[in-house]
């Protein structure tokens, strides 16, 4: 079997977007309806306009996701992958969308309201992050004022995803010291009663107690990212691959220990490293070591215990839904 040319996926890609986009009803309605929303959230959409001087909630979220600045900035860089991961899923689930009787529905109004109630006490109360989640509850509201309430059922995922584009700035301390100090813990344990490494902790500090090496283990590297990636990752597995609620559970569960469970394995290779061959080697597994392989570890050691999880628990994948008759206006 050839392999189709990248042109010819391009169009058919192209070809695909243009029959869905026929298909789906009510599609002006909703096109206006949210550039009005959003406008609303543009000209005003934040009230706090001393550290970021704009009135713009986009913006506001934009500077928010920033990848360069502070820690929590770079900690909250995901949030602008997060509608485009979002836009894939709905993708994929095109086919069982379209299949819906699709039909306007007036009770749609009440989440719009409910989001715009939420959005008017974020911006009395000067907090951006509720007038986030009133900009995606509205949009919410909008997609079943225009397609109905079966749309919103089998869009609420991947729809909820839109929760991690709510930044935590500097309130992530309260997940990242936690954190810290249990991958802390967990390595001096494992060091110490395992592989017999003399190690010492003091707070977020792990040393050599004879002065060979010392690492602290900073904010940065608390594994917050490949936490709120691990948990995502769950998600999107769960939902996709496990029709029964209890498995979706389980799956989605695991994340975060196996999340932490990656990023202990990032730190015991610091330590290992350093306990061998010195502090130097220590820094140069800290810092990903040959072309960044090793900073992947959280990522691959929590994917790999996703996955053996799912292997265990027995996939059960969706079935494919046949094309969709062109969809009629109610």
């Amino acid at each position: 079997m050839e392999k189709q040319p990248a042109n010819g996926i391009l169009e058919d890609f192209r070809i695909q977007l243009a029959d869905c986009w026929q298909r789906l009803p009510n599609k002006g309605l909703f096109c206006v309806l949210l550039v009005a929303w959003l406008s609303l959230f543009h000209f005003l959409g934040n009230s706090t306009v001393g550290y970021i001087p704009t009135p713009s909630l986009l913006s506001w979220m934009s500077a928010a996701y920033g990848s360069t600045g502070d820690a929590a900035a770079r900690d909250d860089s995901h949030g602008k992958l997060i509608p485009f991961l979002v836009l894939g899923l709905f993708w994929l689930k095109r086919k069982r969308l379209l299949a819906l009787p699709l039909r306007t529905w007036t009770p749609g109004l009440l989440v719009v309201a409910l989001a715009l109630g939420l959005h008017l006490l974020g911006y009395m109360v000067q907090q951006p992050r509720i007038s986030i989640v009133a900009l995606f509850v509205g949009i919410y509201g909008l997609m079943g004022l225009a397609w109905g309430p079966q749309w919103l059922y089998e869009s609420f995922f991947p729809f909820c995803l839109f929760a991690f584009c709510v930044p935590l700035g500097w309130s992530a301390v309260s997940i990242t010291f936690p954190l810290r100090l249990l991958v802390c813990r967990a390595v001096e344990l494992i060091s110490g009663y395992i592989l017999q490494i003399d190690i010492l902790r003091v707070g977020t500090a792990l040393m050599n107690p004879a002065g060979h090496y010392q690492y602290d283990v900073a904010a940065a590297c608390s594994g917050i990212r490949s936490l709120f990636a691990t948990v995502a990752v769950g998600i999107i597995y769960a939902m996709l691959c496990f029709q029964p609620w209890w498995k979706r559970g389980v799956l989605i569960a695991s994340a975060v220990p196996l999340a932490v469970f990656g990023n202990i394995v990032r730190m015991m290779t610091i330590i290992i490293a350093a306990e061998v061959w010195g502090q130097e080697a220590g820094n140069y597994v800290h810092e990903g070591g040959p072309f960044g392989i090793i900073s992947l570890l959280p990522y691959v050691a929590a994917f790999a215990g996703l996955i053996l999880l799912g292997r265990l628990l027995g996939e059960q994948p969706s079935k494919p839904v046949a094309d969709p008759a062109p969809a009629q206006v109610v």
